[in-house]
């Protein structure tokens, strides 16, 4: 089972990750891995190193086969976030492991899976690959069908792996593609990292696209991102509505684009946390409930956006702290005092309501 707000399990079948920017800093899954390697879990051992800042991931990356097909053995539908513990799409993650993951994926219907990732060119490019040697390909009948379903069921993974003359077929050709049950989304903490990784997501197929703006370290205008086109025109872009800026790309400016379906905004917790400035969380939140994406607030992090007690700071509009010294934060230029104060007691309330906005199909226990 898992404690994160918007799901109800964690599948890892690859473990260990490498920092790649700012949002990475205190990642959560650094902590954990060390911890699980001193408790003697056999998986974690080697996967950190330890620093002056604490444990620090080394890069390497290990495919776990026992909990590869942990799905396939629960029936009940089920939300699961994949890999909590790493990326899917980390460069040193082979396509093979990819492809064995998402036939997991294609042969437990029944389930729903998040795909989070950084490395959103690494998934774009995947998946174009996988839509290329779609082309030309009609379908295969229904009794091979069955019969690779259970050949995998026999946990031979290694079916997706192209092997002419032996009767085995592709991922990319399975019925119903991108896979209806996967939803692919991305991280991005602040405005640079949307523009990097979003355009990419947009351009990539899925059932179902989500943006993980966690720990959220600055302010994101999800409706003018920049974004270069297949042509090389570059403009902004809604990823809300889809629509490009007017006059910015004409030959798009016709018709709608993809679209994010889910944004879910969240603070940092856990060591060393920085703060959330709640003028950043709220412009996602008005410009969600503009559009049709469904807005999720998963928690403030370690601080709270109120003066408590003698300890608390003065929070800039741009994320810089700062000790009172007897002053008031100065509102008009975007000031706010902020408070730490641990996730548990800041809670996950914003502006007095819980939101907890999920695309259609989410699991049934959220």
């Amino acid at each position: 089972m898992s404690k994160i707000e918007w799901t109800e399990r964690t599948w890892n079948p690859i473990v260990g990750c490498s920092v790649v920017s700012p949002g990475c800093t205190n990642c959560y899954a650094m902590a954990m891995a060390a911890r699980l390697e001193r408790m003697g879990l056999e998986r974690y051992v080697g996967l950190t190193r330890p620093s002056k800042a604490g444990p620090v991931w080394t890069g390497e990356t290990r495919l776990v086969e026992d909990t590869l097909t942990e799905p396939l053995r629960r029936q009940k539908p089920t939300m699961w976030f994949v890999n909590s513990m790493s990326d899917l799409f980390h460069e040193s993650v082979p396509d093979a492991w990819i492809d064995r993951v998402f036939a997991v994926m294609a042969l437990a219907p029944q389930h729903t899976f998040q795909v989070l990732t950084k490395r959103s060119a690494r998934m774009r490019a995947y998946m174009d690959r996988l839509a290329s040697q779609r082309k030309g390909f009609s379908g295969f009948p229904a009794e091979k069908n069955a019969a690779a379903r259970l050949h995998l069921e026999a946990q031979n993974l290694n079916w997706f792996v192209d092997s002419p003359g032996d009767g085995a077929y592709l991922l990319s050709r399975w019925p119903g593609w991108p896979l209806p049950n996967v939803w692919l989304g991305v991280s991005t903490e602040d405005q640079r990292r949307a523009d990097e990784r979003v355009p990419d997501l947009l351009a990539t197929p899925a059932a179902v696209r989500f943006v993980s703006a966690e720990p959220l370290l600055g302010s994101i205008d999800f409706t003018r991102l920049f974004v270069v086109n297949g042509n090389g025109g570059a403009g902004r872009y809604n990823a809300l509505t889809g629509e490009w800026r007017p006059g910015d790309i004409a030959a798009m400016a016709n018709h709608d684009g993809p679209r994010l379906d889910q944004i879910i905004v969240g603070g940092e917790s856990g060591s060393g946390p920085r703060p959330m400035h709640p003028a950043w969380a709220r412009l996602i939140r008005d410009q969600c409930q503009g559009a049709e994406t469904k807005f999720f607030f998963k928690q403030w992090g370690a601080w709270v956006p109120e003066a408590r007690g003698g300890d608390w700071m003065i929070l800039s509009a741009d994320g810089d702290l700062d000790i009172p010294d007897d002053r008031c934060p100065d509102e008009e230029a975007g000031e706010v005092a902020v408070t730490l104060i641990g996730k548990r007691a800041a809670g996950r309330l914003f502006d007095g309501v819980e939101h907890n906005g999920m695309p259609a199909g989410a699991g049934a226990g959220l």
